[in-house]
């Protein structure tokens, strides 16, 4: 029977227009990375972002040259057609998501893939912890904040922030847990009260799906990799490409290859 739950299964799934959802909770194990594309002009300010601003924006790998559309580093990719929705952005504003990019491919294009949360929450189910956006199958929900990232070129903006909520004691664990995960954004930035970085309705995540809060559950936030979609609007650049929130690209890379043993 053939394996439906690899990486490459996935792709497969995606490239053929078979799978255009969210990606948490596809193939365990593995990572999972959100994504940035833009022009060679602009790509060594977002490099430099990216390393001022590691929990939000973790560099996992880039294409090996401009214009070359594969990450030999995380399997057989092609990052034109192997993300399930793609969010094109022109002079900071966000257009319509599309399926496939072929046709807005250029020869100047670099390629970054970023840390994503999917990742950690492998390791907070494997301990027995409740992921409310897997366990209510919906997208992770997110969030606009007040708290700024440090600025590099045109680049700059506020954290966006993912949310998932747990009893005292298990937020003690989730801290525990991911602190071992620094490539894919690493210990919660934030637990509690959502105003006290800006949030002013958990009931109206500004990208993903709402999930339930329970009785005496706290929510904690983790940096988001979809902060860079805000330091593109910022930026205004005239053309860039990432993914539509939680639609991300899988890779071959494993989560155990991430961890802080």
């Amino acid at each position: 029977m053939p394996d439906t739950h690899s990486p490459h299964a996935i792709r497969a799934r995606i490239r053929n227009g078979e799978h255009s959802g969210n990606t948490s909770g596809l193939a365990p194990g593995f990572v999972q990375c959100n994504l940035v594309i833009l022009p060679q002009a602009h790509a060594h300010d977002f490099l430099r972002f990216c390393q001022a601003n590691p929990r939000p924006c973790p560099l996992i790998a880039m294409n090996p040259s401009p214009g070359d559309p594969t990450l030999p580093a995380l399997g057989d990719i092609d990052i034109r057609r192997d993300v399930p929705r793609y969010r094109v952005f022109e002079s900071g504003r966000a257009g319509d998501d599309t399926a496939d990019i072929q046709s807005l491919w250029r020869e100047d294009l670099v390629v970054f893939a970023l840390g994503c949360s999917f990742s950690f929450e492998e390791a907070l189910l494997a301990d027995g912890l409740d992921v409310r956006n897997v366990s209510e199958g919906v997208n992770v929900p997110m969030y606009r904040t007040n708290t700024p990232c440090t600025p590099a070129g045109p680049f700059s903006g506020n954290m966006v922030v993912s949310m998932r909520p747990f009893l005292a004691a298990d937020a003690i664990r989730a801290i525990q847990i991911c602190t071992r995960f620094p490539s894919v954004h690493g210990a919660p930035v934030h637990l509690g009260d959502p105003s006290a970085i800006g949030i002013g309705d958990l009931s109206r995540p500004d990208f993903g799906d709402s999930v339930s809060v329970k009785q005496r559950e706290m929510p904690v936030f983790w940096a988001c990799g979809v902060t860079p979609q805000v330091a593109l609007e910022n930026a205004r650049l005239p053309f860039a490409i990432t993914h539509s929130p939680g639609c991300m690209l899988v890779t071959d890379m494993r989560n155990s290859q991430l961890a802080i043993l």
